[in-house]
């Protein structure tokens, strides 16, 4: 599918001229729950803004504010329904029998014939079972449950279970004291109790109600709450981390230190949480999602102790853990909303698109180009200057310049995009109008092929080389791009027209188009980083140097392969690079030197020379090259969160 970026002069002329300061978020406030908070909590210890907190670095992501459509009706509505369960009251050495009810949504077509992941969230102080989904008295469905068919319905996650339970053994509403003391032995019934008789009743991935059963069936199952019920969720972590591979506690600590320690205790609660985590055969396979609101009164909790927690990057990182706040998010229902809607995509990301496998290696290169899947644009997946390469089929295609060229990828690229097209999916962006190319022709040999990631997430843009006589995009860009969508990330690879200045015009242009229209996309240019190999590499090298200068916001990090650029600045961008040992095109040694000098005048740099490669390795499939770009994007997740440069001047580009 091919789209059209378009967007107002006006939004490109405010970005351009937005100054290096912090911008005031507005704050969605829905009259049917302004200021309703999803169960009480008792007044924090401290005051209502952190005290003694953290001040190492750490990355913090802001979320994204629920578009108010989204708690209107859906017209394909899933249904809520009561289970009831029998459980104990395992605050008393008696444990007496309590009979239980958990609240279930089930998302529209529930279809017993299929296995659905399920997550539990837990509510609040004074809070009671129903309240999330149908309210405290039960009078109907609450803002969540449209938000959850409207997430559904829309695509932005896959469907999914949820359920309301309580830790008060008969769903009444206790003192501060009694509530505490049933939370934090929860964990208990969670395991024993709760997670065989939800998942046993509803087409789930538990087989049998055993505890083998339950820890093979970990990673389809989460659980969150807010406020005490975060609480309750860390108090889930600590006692019963091998049940549950996902985790969302929003506005609340862990007490394993004491109550409210993780704010006057939370380098020693974060270290706990670490020791445990690194004791368990499930140490690399868990995800924190956690989450507080800029003026939430429990912020002083759950700031510190993630902040604490984002020093440990040896047990916690960008693969595990990540902390998000609300700007002007209180202690509030609204706040609850947001993270939903903004941690269920990641939790939970829309079903792959099934790929067909149409084209195999035999498949005449001719075919593809022709393919309807790809009209407009089909010609574009090879070079347009024909005369650097050769080849009538996928297995047979050769790139001047490069070497490695591997047709396994070069095939499941190619499916990858067909299959995408025929779902619908935009794989294609045009970067020009049909003006713009009528006033100058080599624009109609431009775009961007858009390897779709989840919502939300990083952005990366990847620039093949051809010595600005050709774009080998198929080598040196898709595969990059692909590769990175398979992780997440939306990435894009830029067609661009051959030649110093219009290569790096071009490239500028998307940038400032991708921020632009970053909200349609789906997509974070927050810290964005620029990819390239030879020409490709001095291209985002180049602009990583200069944004300023082209009116862009600097990117995050740079990614280069194979190039002999040596110019650099002190306001560089984190940089990767890395060059094989008998390139006879760019010398690692240059590539080496230019990132030496730039560490030493404190920007991170990574460098890596691989024995005998040539120029133009790629992927490096099958040659001591490969895997290079795991360790780059390790690098580059670990720089969004490098205090080298401020997030807003990044943004601002200056």
């Amino acid at each position: 599918m091919k789209l059209t970026i378009s967007f107002l002069l006006s939004a490109l002329m405010s970005f351009f001229s937005c100054a290096c300061q912090g911008e005031e978020i507005p704050t969605q406030d829905l009259p049917e729950i302004q200021n309703e908070q999803p169960g009480g909590d008792k007044p924090s210890a401290g005051n209502e803004t952190p005290t003694n907190p953290v001040t190492e670095p750490f990355s913090i992501h802001y979320t994204e504010t629920v578009p108010s459509e989204y708690f209107q009706p859906a017209s394909e509505q899933g249904t809520v329904e009561v289970l009831w369960y029998d459980s104990k009251d395992y605050t008393s050495v008696s444990k007496s029998a309590t009979r239980k009810p958990a609240y279930v949504y089930l998302p529209y077509g529930y279809d017993a014939s299929k296995k659905y992941d399920v997550i539990y969230l837990l509510h609040g102080w004074t809070g009671v079972a129903q309240e999330y989904f149908l309210g405290r008295n039960g009078n109907g469905k609450t803002p969540l449950v449209h938000l959850f068919d409207n997430m559904i319905q829309r695509g932005l996650t896959r469907p999914f279970i949820a359920v309301s339970p309580t830790w008060d053994k008969d769903n009444q509403s206790k003192d501060w004291g009694e509530s505490t003391r049933e939370a934090a032995v929860f964990s208990q019934e969670y395991v024993n109790d709760l997670i065989p008789a939800v998942e046993m009743h509803y087409s789930t991935y538990l087989e049998k109600a055993d505890e083998e059963s339950i820890l093979a069936s970990r990673d389809h199952r989460a659980i969150g709450g807010f406020s005490l019920g975060s609480i309750t969720t860390w108090y889930v972590f600590e006692q019963a981390f091998p049940y549950s591979s996902k985790y969302l506690p929003m506005s609340g600590d862990n007490w394993s230190q004491g109550m409210f320690g993780g704010a006057s205790h939370p380098d020693e609660t974060a270290k706990f949480l670490a020791d445990l985590v690194n004791a368990s055969p499930y140490k690399n396979d868990f995800y924190v999602w956690y989450a507080v609101g800029t003026r939430d009164v429990r912020i002083d909790q759950t700031h510190n102790q993630a902040l604490a927690m984002g020093k440990l990057t040896n047990t916690f990182n960008s693969s595990n853990f990540s902390y998000h706040q609300k700007e002007g998010g209180q202690h509030d229902f609204n706040a609850v909303w947001e993270f939903i809607y903004n941690a269920f995509p990641f939790f939970y990301p829309p079903e792959q698109v099934p790929v067909k496998q149409t084209y195999t290696r035999t498949s005449k290169i001719a075919d593809v180009m022709a393919d309807p899947s790809f009209e407009g644009f089909g010609r574009l997946l090879f070079p347009v200057n024909t005369g650097y390469w050769s080849g009538s089929t996928l297995e047979d295609l050769r790139l001047t310049w490069y070497n490695y060229i591997d047709p396994d990828k070069t095939v499941e690229i190619v499916n990858t995009l067909k299959a995408r097209a025929d779902a619908g999916k935009t794989v294609f962006l045009d970067i020009y109008t049909e003006a713009e190319k009528a006033a100058d022709p080599a624009k109609k040999n431009t775009g961007l092929f858009f390897f779709e990631g989840h919502k939300g997430a990083k952005t990366a843009i990847c620039n093949a080389g051809g010595g600005f006589s050709y774009v080998g995009a198929m080598h040196d860009s898709f595969p990059h791009a692909l590769e990175l969508s398979k992780k997440g990330y939306n990435a894009f690879a830029l067609i661009y027209r051959p030649g110093w200045e219009t290569a790096m015009d071009d490239l500028a242009w998307t940038i400032a188009l991708l921020v632009a229209n970053a909200d349609k996309l789906g997509i974070d240019m927050d810290g964005y980083s620029l990819w390239g190999g030879s020409a490709g590499a001095r291209m985002a090298a180049t602009l990583g140097s200069t944004a300023a200068a082209y009116g862009v916001p600097r990117a995050g990090t740079v990614v280069m392969q194979y190039t002999g650029h040596g110019d650099w600045t002190r306001n560089d961008p984190p940089t990767y690079a890395c060059c094989g040992t008998s390139d006879g095109i760019a010398s690692w040694q240059g590539m080496k030197s230019r990132l030496d000098a730039m560490t030493s005048a404190g920007i991170p740099t990574e460098f890596h020379s691989y024995q005998g490669l040539p120029h133009g390795f790629g992927l490096g499939t099958g040659t001591v090259a490969e895997g290079w770009i795991e360790d780059a994007v390790r690098f580059w997740e670990t720089n969004t969160k490098n205090p080298h440069f401020d997030s807003q001047c990044l943004r601002a580009g200056l």
